[in-house]
């Protein structure tokens, strides 16, 4: 498989600081970024695409938001309203989970 930019899947410097310690190790975007099997290098650590998930928002739980480096799923929530404008929580929205893990 190829590689891909790390700014594609993982959108803010937070993110990929969390994925280089070991805090974040998956991410929802609502699109398909990457492939399994798929590598991505920050600050020449690679790391590996291991699932790809279609999923809704509804589907998320307290874990799930720990492995986005939030600590539950009301602060990631807020999160996204904050990130996002005119972001509204709705459980039927689709979104992706990409999971990945240190090579």
């Amino acid at each position: 498989m190829g590689e891909i930019d790390p700014d594609d899947l993982l959108p803010s410097p937070r993110m990929r600081e969390g994925v280089l310690e070991g805090d974040v190790t998956q991410i929802h975007r609502g699109h398909q970024y990457a492939e399994v099997g798929e590598t991505f290098v920050i600050d020449d650590e690679t790391f590996e695409v291991t699932d790809v998930t279609e999923r809704t928002l509804g589907d998320l739980t307290d874990d799930d938001a720990r492995a986005e480096g939030m600590e539950s799923l009301e602060a990631y929530e807020r999160l996204l309203e904050r990130a996002h404008e005119n972001f509204e929580w709705d459980d039927d929205s689709e979104v992706v989970r990409h999971r990945f893990e240190r090579r």
